[in-house]
């Protein structure tokens, strides 16, 4: 099967700067371990001690990240989600962690975890309550703030649980002020845009750019392929929205890595390793690393497809054809030169039927049309196709809701060489494909 795939290309445009927070983190997306899809709010640790909400786990969580070669491909933030708190705040007004769950405190956890050589992440909400019902930052930002950076830690994740989300595009750069004030570095995750996308409202994205790290816009991930393909389908079909908000220090996130757990098959888990790195998607893991089967590790820890994720220019990859269960995304990376790019491209099948599927195409079909030709790499089977030319036609065989991701770079042996060479570092780029008349 031969499918013809329209020409596209991106537009440069030096106007359009986007006012982003500068704290000077997250310049790429970050890259964790997070507990809330696979332990969800498990409290009971009298019946259940392996596998609750407490100290053990995180400690173990951490233990496993460094000792068994995670921390080594990137992955560094140990994140809390809800469930640690007590239920009131001490006479203080200060949140308090659950006494018998959590019970050396929040500072011991985290100076735990740092020297491990990881860093420490914790949730709290934007509203009365945290989704779950503990105290929520409300009448108590400030308060809030100095005391995570008294307990060391390295990134907050705020939800927005019982709170009004026009009152969001207040709260939310307050709470980030306070954060900011108390010169602690931390990464600050915000669920602002989701809950006003749900009210009905248009997000502030210039707003949230401005005063967060990255941002949730869609539902929850859950344990299946069905919320995996809604989550693909809400970024393909809202991307050219969705696009240009992502870059160094501000991304979009479509929410935690579920690979190793018990809805994906094995070619589905590559589905979401490879499009999380063609979206700049934060890669948090949340899976139970103890009994994690190697197949599913080995695609956490691929460190050619985590490179593409992590790659410098911060670019966010888009879908550039869509056609009877025939998907094709791509994203900008390094190397570049002049006004050529390399490239991430990403096949995925979305059909069932049983059959693997040919996906037949040229370079330059896709848009890749260097005259130098592209050094060509299969990112799960390690094929090396060699330097291909941009008339080459390169047929992929694709699984059933499978993916096949390659790296596309630009062969730039003989102009280093050359006195001709021409640096070139763009900024805040956003590249936009044609129309296809296939949709």
């Amino acid at each position: 099967m031969v499918l013809t795939v329209w020409i596209w290309c991106f537009l440069v445009s030096a106007s359009q700067v986007v006012i982003a927070l500068e704290n000077g983190l997250a310049k790429t997306p970050p890259m964790g371990w997070l507990a809330w899809e696979r332990f969800r709010c498990n409290t009971d640790c009298k019946n259940d001690p392996d596998n609750c909400i407490s100290d053990q786990l995180f400690r173990t969580m951490a233990d496993i990240v460094v000792a068994d070669g995670y921390a080594a491909v990137g992955y560094e933030y140990i994140n809390i989600d809800d469930c640690w708190l007590e239920k009131d705040r001490n006479y203080n007004g200060q949140l308090v962690p659950d006494r018998k769950r959590f019970p050396y405190g929040m500072k011991n956890l985290a100076d735990y975890i740092h020297s491990k050589g990881l860093k420490f992440g914790i949730y709290e909400d934007f509203g009365n309550y945290t989704c779950a019902g503990y105290p929520g930052v409300i009448g108590y930002l400030e308060t809030d703030a100095l005391t995570f950076a008294s307990w060391d830690v390295d990134y907050v994740k705020l939800d927005g649980c019982y709170a009004h989300p026009s009152e969001m595009d207040r709260g939310y750069p307050e709470f980030g002020f306070y954060l900011n004030q108390t010169g602690r570095p931390m990464i600050y995750s915000c669920s602002w845009p989701v809950y006003q996308i749900y009210a009905g409202m248009q997000p502030n994205f210039t707003a949230i750019i401005e005063h967060c790290n990255l941002w949730r816009n869609f539902d929850d991930i859950q344990d299946s392929w069905n919320s995996l393909e809604s989550i693909i389908d809400y970024y393909g079909n809202n991307q050219d929205s969705i696009v240009p908000n992502a870059g160094p220090g501000h991304w979009n996130d479509p929410d935690m890595l579920i690979i190793g757990n018990f809805g994906l098959s094995y070619e589905q888990s590559k589905t979401q390793m490879a499009l999380w790195a063609i979206l700049a998607a934060p890669l948090l893991m949340s899976v139970d690393l103890r009994t994690i089967r190697p197949e599913y590790k080995a695609i956490l820890q691929n460190k050619k497809i985590i490179a593409v994720d992590q790659d410098p220019l911060g670019i966010q990859g888009r879908r550039i054809y869509k056609h009877k269960g025939i998907e094709i995304w791509a994203r900008p990376i390094t190397p570049i030169h002049q006004s050529y790019y390399s490239y991430a491209i990403a096949f995925l099948n979305r059909r069932t039927d049983g059959t693997p599927s040919d996906v037949s195409v040229t370079l330059k079909e896709l848009g890749l049309q260097y005259p130098g030709g592209y050094k060509v790499e299969d990112l799960y089977e390690d094929v090396n196709y060699g330097v291909l030319l941009p008339h080459t036609k390169i047929k992929v065989k694709v699984n059933p809701s499978g993916v096949v991701i390659l790296r596309c770079d630009l062969q730039l042996e003989d102009i280093y060489t050359s006195s001709h060479y021409t640096s070139y570092e763009p900024l805040n780029q956003v590249f936009k494909v044609r129309q296809n008349p296939y949709e």
